[in-house]
């Protein structure tokens, strides 16, 4: 769409040539109407004077009805000598600057006189002009104007009557030709001065058409540059008004919609950033698409998502963008437009090669929620396609958990049950009669009692930390004296097992250091978090193994660890230790009656503290638990509250 206003804006700021214009148009148009209106005007005006000049030498070359007469007369005398000798006299008498030739012809085409001095020998020879010959026959006159080399000459014809017999009976003709020199010459020259006036009128009327057309063209010069600034982004200017006609009005328009046009802008623009603003804040992810799926926008949640960027985004399909081109067609979105659950982790770099790009480690269990909805015009015609992504991760972990919680709970309830069943079963059928088994059955019950009811108390514990319900008696003690009093009680349980006994034989090494750190803990609950990670490390510690506590000072932290020389535990479950009910040997654990809770718990207790827990362990090596809670230094001085 830029493109498209770049190129519109080229358009509008392109070089007119000059006989393109209005201008230059309105200009030509003016002179031509008025040269095509003086031209019209003169040629009417010269034929009308043409017509007029002409039959008024008509008038002048006729000649008078008395010679005519006497000519009549002549030609019907039957003395031919004495009426040739009258007829010369008679056309030597006709006094006629314009007439340059008389000829006389009787009826039988023979000429009798002629005023040509240069042609008297055709007196009584036959005339060769056949127009002379048909006035005869025909008895009407003929004129004629014709043009030569030499000149313009106007000829008339006219048949001689015998007046004093037969008024229809042609004795002869008369022919007179005249130079019309003169005539046209006089039009020839009024013609030339109309030309001449023509051309001066045209060059005023360019001068006249030129500021006609200026005034004219010059608002809407204004008005085309107030146009290509508002195309520009530049609505600050305001076109002239010259004056209150059609010009005037549209120029009060432009302006009008130069306003209307900011505001439309600004209030465009206030939109367009507030939606950028919510599109950059949404913790979804949000596409949108063209009506062909090619992405036209994406926010950052959805690039954060998918592990690209804008630029490896924009143009592309949305098919690819999701990694889903193998399973789903566009078609299949437009017309179905189903939700799915989507894995980025998983996502192809592109139809052509199908690798996996994998994204950063904390994002490989990343799940997506795909919503789409179609964008779509009043007319049912389809846009393009928005797309929504949410961040069902922790909500399917949660599922999971759920499911695998309920399971493992199941499973850890159906053992001893159905093991206190079957010894109950057994007592019933007689074995409480039996005295050395009766005692044996009754004791694995209560175990197994004991278990369940242990198991449903962490249940119960680790519920209340979820809700956040458990209560938290905190108070300042000091960690170093707090720590050997645990591990003295396992001393002192070794020391006073019997020499027989066939409890697991160890020792504990204490690395403590000598500076107090005192800590705000909950004694009860962080002391059964130790007594869970020695129990687990005497568990699994090797008869005489030696089990290492530690405690140091760390910037603002104190770390407790406690070590063992156990088996160890396998890298791939080191993540796992402290889910629930997750063992790495689940058969020797319940052998000894762990539910796989108490690292759970433990869990929940530091965190509870704003502390952190976490092994380091390797097969055939042991295992280290660490144990770090926030830790403030103690000076001299400091006032303690009571």
């Amino acid at each position: 769409m830029k493109a498209r206003k770049l190129c519109v804006t080229c358009g509008m700021n392109g070089k007119i040539k000059p006989f393109q214009s209005i201008h230059f148009k309105i200009a030509i148009v003016f002179v031509l109407l008025l040269l095509v209106t003086i031209e019209i005007i003169g040629a009417y005006f010269v034929k009308q004077l043409e017509q007029q000049n002409v039959t008024n030498f008509e008038n002048l070359v006729t000649v008078q009805p008395y010679i005519t007469t006497q000519l009549s007369t002549e030609l019907a005398d039957e003395d031919m000598e004495a009426a040739n000798r009258n007829i010369k006299n008679i056309v030597a008498d006709v006094d006629n600057s314009s007439i340059s030739e008389v000829l006389v012809v009787d009826n039988k085409g023979i000429v009798r006189g002629t005023s040509n001095a240069n042609d008297q020998a055709s007196i009584g020879q036959r005339t060769p002009r056949s127009d002379i010959k048909s006035v005869i026959y025909s008895n009407h006159k003929k004129t004629e104007i014709t043009s030569t080399s030499e000149g313009s000459y106007y000829t008339a014809i006219s048949p001689l009557t015998n007046q004093s017999t037969d008024a229809n009976q042609v004795v002869g003709a008369i022919y007179v030709r005249a130079s019309m020199d003169t005539v046209y010459r006089n039009i020839n020259q009024v013609t030339v001065i109309f030309l001449t006036a023509s051309l001066v009128a045209g060059l005023l009327g360019m001068v006249i058409a030129i500021f006609i057309a200026r005034a004219i063209t010059q608002p809407i010069d204004e008005m085309k540059k107030q146009a290509i600034r508002i195309a520009d982004g530049d609505y600050s200017g305001q076109v002239r008004v010259y004056g209150h006609d059609e010009l005037g009005q549209l120029a009060l328009a432009v302006n009008n919609l130069s306003i209307r046009v900011e505001e439309a802008q600004e209030v465009s623009d206030a939109e367009r950033r507030r939606l950028d603003s919510v599109l950059s804040h949404m913790t979804d992810g949000v596409i949108a698409t063209d009506r062909r799926g090619n992405v036209t926008i994406v926010n950052e949640a959805a690039q954060t998502f998918l592990n690209t960027t804008v630029d490896e985004t924009i143009g592309e399909s949305i098919l690819n963008v999701l990694g889903i081109e193998n399973e789903y067609s566009l078609r299949d979105l437009l017309e179905n437009k189903r939700d799915m659950v989507i894995e980025p982790s998983k996502r192809s770099t592109g139809a052509a090669d199908k690798v996996v790009q994998p994204l950063p480690l904390n994002d490989q269990n990343l799940i997506l929620k795909v919503d789409f909805s179609l964008i779509q015009r009043e007319t049912g015609f389809i846009s393009g396609i928005v797309c929504v992504l949410h961040d069902v991760t922790e909500q399917e972990k949660n599922e999971r958990e759920r499911r695998e919680f309920v399971s493992n709970v199941s499973h850890e309830l159906r053992t001893p049950l159905t093991s206190v069943r079957s010894y109950i079963e057994a007592l019933s059928d007689g074995a409480w009669k039996d005295e050395k088994l009766a005692p044996q059955f009754l004791n694995v019950t209560q175990e197994e009692t004991d278990r369940m009811i242990r198991m449903i108390n962490e249940l119960l514990a680790l519920s209340r930390m979820d809700q956040g319900t458990a209560k938290m008696d905190l108070e300042y003690v000091n960690l170093n004296e707090f720590f050997s009093y645990i591990l003295d009680r396992f001393d002192m349980m070794l020391k006073t097992e019997q020499p027989d006994s066939k409890q697991k034989r160890y020792s504990i090494k204490r690395e403590i250091v000598k500076k107090d750190l005192w800590v705000e803990i909950d004694t009860d609950k962080m002391m059964q978090v130790i007594d869970n990670i020695m129990n687990n490390a005497i568990k699994y510690s090797p008869d005489g193994g030696v089990i290492t506590a530690r405690l140091i000072e760390a910037q603002e932290n104190v770390v407790l660890s406690i070590s063992d020389q156990g088996l160890g535990i396998p890298r791939k479950d080191i993540s796992k230790v402290f889910d629930r009910f997750y063992r790495v040997d689940k058969a020797r654990s319940r052998k000894q009656g762990g539910t796989g809770l108490g690292l759970a718990i433990s869990k929940e207790v530091v965190e509870a503290h704003h502390g952190r827990i976490w092994v380091d362990s390797a097969e055939g090596r042991g295992s280290t638990f660490y144990i770090s809670l926030p830790y403030q230094p103690y000076e001299e001085g400091d006032e303690w509250d009571a």
